[in-house]
Parts: structure tokens; C-alpha cells; sequence
């Protein structure tokens, strides 16, 4: 399960994830060999036919995550909590490193350590955690080739693909 903050202002026009004209996801899925074809964010419903899932922590569309308040967080994280008791992914892949540190924030989790992409010690209703780098190209934290890597260390962490 793939989770986002919140959905850009190009995603909410458009009614797709990852919509954004610099984002890169949909790419390096394709360009990791987490799905078979290229891909783009028109394609976001075809996901489930690869065995993945979309969602965000908040619904409500930003121009960016300065415009969120701490509720909706709180509020977000309570909904993410019972889709993945639902739906039981395998791995809740965080598309941001701010999205997790999110998460250790709340959950008291980070022990002091460095925050950093990759398979997490954490769990969430059962799911592994497993942080990818935002595939915005507003992230200028990360090399594009930084970021395939990352992604194909998901594709690997995946157990029979």
C-alpha cells in the first residue's frame, strides 16, 4: 500500500495520485520492475492488478504541506490505521520521508536514530513499513538514481515478485 501526505492540487484536478507534472512515480515503478509496463498516473486504478493500493494520510488537496493543520493528521492517521486492519498489506510504503517522520512522531518511534528510506523496524496493524523518497520534483534531497534505488529495494522486500 502505497501512502501519500496529501494529494497536489494537479491530483485533485485531475482526480489521479501522483498527478503532479515533476513527479516521478509512476516511472520508477515502471523503471524498478514493480509493474511490468509503463505506467502513468491515469493508470493509478490499474494498481490492484499488480497487487498494490493507493491512498493518502489526508484527503483534502494542498498546494504543498505547510497548508495542513496537526488535526488532520491525527484525523488521517485514524483512517490509515483500519484500511490497513482491512485491506492487511503486505507493506505500507510511505512515499515521503516527512510522512514518516510523521509517524515516528507519533508513534514515539524513531529512538533517536536517523531517519532514513528502506524497510523500518515498525510495524502497522501487522504491515511492514517501508519509506520511499517523495518522487516529487520539488525533492531535491535525492538523485533520481537515489530514488530507483529505493524503489527497487521495495520491489525486493516484496515476498514472490
Amino acid at each position: 500500500l502505497f501512502v501519500g501526505i496529501n494529494p497536489g492540487v494537479r491530483s485533485a484536478e485531475t482526480g489521479h495520485h501522483f498527478a503532479g507534472f515533476s513527479n516521478r512515480f509512476w516511472k520508477l515503478l515502471y523503471e524498478s520492475g514493480l509493474v511490468p509496463e509503463p505506467i502513468s498516473y491515469r493508470d493509478d486504478g490499474r494498481l490492484p492488478e499488480w497487487g498494490f493500493g493507493v491512498t493518502n494520510l489526508i484527503a483534502r488537496p494542498s498546494p504543498g504541506i505547510d497548508d495542513l493543520e496537526p488535526a488532520e493528521y491525527l484525523k488521517g492517521w485514524s483512517i490509515l490505521e483500519r484500511k490497513i486492519k482491512k485491506f492487511k498489506p503486505e507493506v505500507v510504503a510511505f512515499v515521503g520521508v516527512t510522512l514518516y517522520r510523521s509517524f515516528c512522531l507519533r508513534a514515539d518511534a524513531t529512538n533517536g536514530k536517523k531517519l532514513c528510506v528502506g524497510i523500518q523496524p515498525q510495524a502497522i496493524q501487522g504491515a511492514r513499513v517501508f519509506v520511499l523518497p517523495n518522487p516529487s520534483g520539488r525533492n531535491a534531497n535525492f538523485s533520481y538514481a537515489e530514488m530507483l534505488a529505493a524503489f527497487g529495494r521495495l520491489k525486493r522486500a516484496l515476498s514472490g515478485r
